[in-house]
């Protein structure tokens, strides 16, 4: 059967790392919901005709309903089903917009169900829609739950959770939502439990003999989102007191503005896509729009500044890890650059801590949702953070402690990427804020780089599956980026001398690695012994920003050198394995203005989208050669595939 929706998996509700929701099977009615760890968490729909029952969500239940079409957009899907002259069109919409950071933060979707009449006849129709009680817990061990209902003269509410509340009190990479409660509310059709059945669940039902349209919300309370750094933070919506009724109410009140505001987006983004490059970029787009939003918490801190937590899915669950934040700004930085400042808050904190009395930046600070300290490299690891378990308070310890294995670090990336974010979003928008509070800081983290950048050591990158490498030419790339990304903060504060002194030593550093690094046929190494190749996905910066530290002749020579290695369903990383990462693919393509090589790295991907038999969300590291996924899956780094958008967006600048 050809894939109806030409994505691996079809997004349902998505707002942040444990209120997400897909269908993962072929079509909607070919396997139960689940979170993006693929852990079920069944949701059901289903549809009584003039008597006869069929289901449209979810594998429980008598014969499915016709799938005639299933369009996902960057904000919406939308699944068409047709039987016995009835056609049924179910919309599911998670507002994530990115210029409006209290809807955007607010865990509800809108699911609108309307039914035409095709045939031209009288129908009795029934659309039912529930969700079980494995969606308020993690694991299979069924837990004590509370469920009741209210109403309030405009909206019926329906709500479960777990009787026993324990906020917080787990962390990990493969957990879900383990506390709070799910919410459904609408101001029409009927809200109550399944009374014959021996689970809890929360059911909505709407019945007419006309055809209707009608909407339930459906949201998340989590009550409490993040521990940051001892302090107790509720989703960014409710930092004021606002609770989850308040924002039901809201939301039900500005349905239409709301849902105007989403179809508005979804065109422009959806055209601006195309334009560049058709409908296989267009489809790229789609699939990482939301999972990249989702895959984050905003909160505000105890000040009120914006803090947008990423948690490493399918990773090690590490929360605000900065090589994950960088390949995802792109995103961000195209809607809201006070996000990738958001972003950078946390690390900052943490790096000004007693524990952290290191010379370059921390990869990550903490395991969602607990932000306790850096735990990837911690000597304590293995003893104090098995899955599951709150990490140890790892802020609070003195400097006098060793606490991190230095051969387990990423000196110099976690360096150089919070120097190009923070440079970047200043440029976004002007607002160099944080880089003016803590230059000092910026300035040691540069002349890290400065010192080690040229020729790395054996350490680890971002691609650390990939293992240790010795004198990575990719990563020396970014130092070089990195460097001159410090001489633009320092020439946007008014360091004009110094700004010059950083800039020479970056073009300068950008000569010896061209001369290092150049191989014969034209291409660039892996490593500076002269071994392998390598997408030199870092340089997206020089161009990007217009520095011109390295000859356009060298890009175009590097550019072309990849197409003969170009595989089934895209360009390998390196030399090493024929897997790839999706976001590095794109800041490669965002490098050329040639048509055919930026078509030779888009049309691939989009391909591995419509016939990966691997039936997850959107996984940046798959394998060219299978069409199957490596690893990772609902990642934040597929804000990268937003690259070329920001290229296009900035050329004027």
């Amino acid at each position: 059967m050809k894939n109806p929706s030409a994505l691996p998996a079809i997004p349902l509700i998505t707002h942040d790392p444990y209120f997400s929701i897909w269908a993962c099977g072929l079509t909607p009615t070919a396997d139960e919901t689940r979170h993006w760890t693929g852990a079920e968490k069944t949701m059901l729909g289903s549809v009584t005709i003039d008597g006869t029952l069929m289901r449209w969500l979810g594998r429980t239940g008598r014969r499915p309903m016709a799938l005639k079409a299933v369009d996902v957009s960057p904000l919406s899907t939308k699944l068409v089903m047709e039987e016995l002259g009835v056609r049924l069109t179910v919309t599911f919409t998670s507002p994530l917009l990115l210029d409006d950071l209290d809807v955007l933060s607010t865990p509800i979707s809108f699911v609108r169900f309307q039914t035409e009449f095709i045939d031209g006849k009288d129908h009795d129709v029934t659309v039912t829609f529930s969700a079980r009680e494995g969606v308020c817990h993690t694991g299979e061990t069924v837990c004590a739950m509370r469920q009741d209902f209210f109403s309030d003269g405009v909206l019926h509410y329906a709500y479960m959770g777990q009787m026993q509340q324990k906020p917080l009190s787990g962390s990990g990479d493969h957990l879900t939502q383990d506390w709070g409660h799910l919410f459904f509310a609408a101001d029409d059709g009927i809200i109550n439990d399944m009374p014959q059945s021996y689970y809890v669940a929360l059911n909505y039902s709407k019945q007419s003999s006309k055809p209707f349209c009608s909407t339930l919300l459906v949201g998340y309370d989590d009550t409490v989102s993040i521990n940051y750094f001892g302090r107790m933070l509720p989703a960014y919506y409710a930092r004021d007191g606002k609770t989850i009724v308040q924002a039901l109410r809201e939301f039900h009140e500005r349905e239409d503005e709301i849902l105007k505001k989403c179809e508005k987006f979804d065109r422009k983004l959806l055209a601006d896509a195309r334009k560049l490059g058709g409908k296989d970029y267009a489809k790229i787009v789609t699939a990482a729009y939301r999972q990249t939003i989702a895959a984050h918490k905003l909160v505000a801190d105890e000040d009120g500044e914006l803090l947008f937590i990423s948690k490493e899915n399918d990773s090690n669950g590490c929360a605000g890890t900065v090589d994950v934040s960088y390949p995802s700004v792109p995103l961000f930085l195209l809607y809201n650059p006070e996000l990738v400042r958001a972003m950078c808050r946390p690390v900052i904190r943490f790096a000004k801590m007693p524990v952290w009395h290191y010379d370059f930046a921390p990869h990550d600070v903490g395991r969602y949702p607990t932000l306790l300290g850096q735990v990837y490299a911690s000597k304590r690891r293995k003893k104090q953070h098995a899955e599951g378990v709150t990490v140890a308070p790892l802020y609070l310890y003195p400097e006098t402690e060793d606490m991190y294995d230095f051969t387990k670090q990423m000196p110099v990336e976690e360096s150089a990427d919070m120097l190009l974010m923070l440079a970047a979003a200043g440029y976004a928008d002007g607002d160099y804020t944080i880089a003016a509070d803590e230059l000092e800081m910026l300035k040691t983290w540069c002349a890290y780089l400065l010192k080690y950048g040229e020729d790395p050591g054996e350490q680890l990158c971002t691609d650390d599956f990939a293992g240790h490498l010795a004198r990575n030419v990719n990563l020396s790339a970014k130092a070089v980026m990195g460097i001159a990304a410090f001489a633009d903060i320092l020439e946007a504060l008014g360091k004009k001398s110094e700004a010059a002194s950083y800039r020479k030593e970056a073009e300068k550093l950008g000569k010896s690695w061209l001369k290092r690094a150049s191989a014969k046929d034209g291409s660039t190494y892996l490593t500076f012994d002269g071994t392998g190749w390598s997408q030199k996905y870092n340089l997206v910066w020089d161009k990007l920003f217009g520095w011109n530290i390295l000859p356009e002749s060298f890009y175009k020579k590097e550019l072309e050198s990849y197409l003969p290695r170009m595989n089934e369903y895209g360009l390998p990383l390196d030399s090493r394995a024929p897997y790839t990462k999706s976001d590095w693919s794109m800041w490669i393509a965002a490098m050329t203005d040639d048509k055919a090589i930026f078509a030779a790295m888009v049309k691939p991907m989009a391909k591995f989208l419509a016939e990966t038999t691997s039936r997850v969300p959107f996984s940046d590291f798959y394998d060219t050669t299978t069409g199957c996924y490596e690893r990772f899956i609902g990642r934040s780094v597929q804000g990268g595939v937003f690259m070329p958008l920001l290229m296009r967006a900035w050329r004027g600048k």
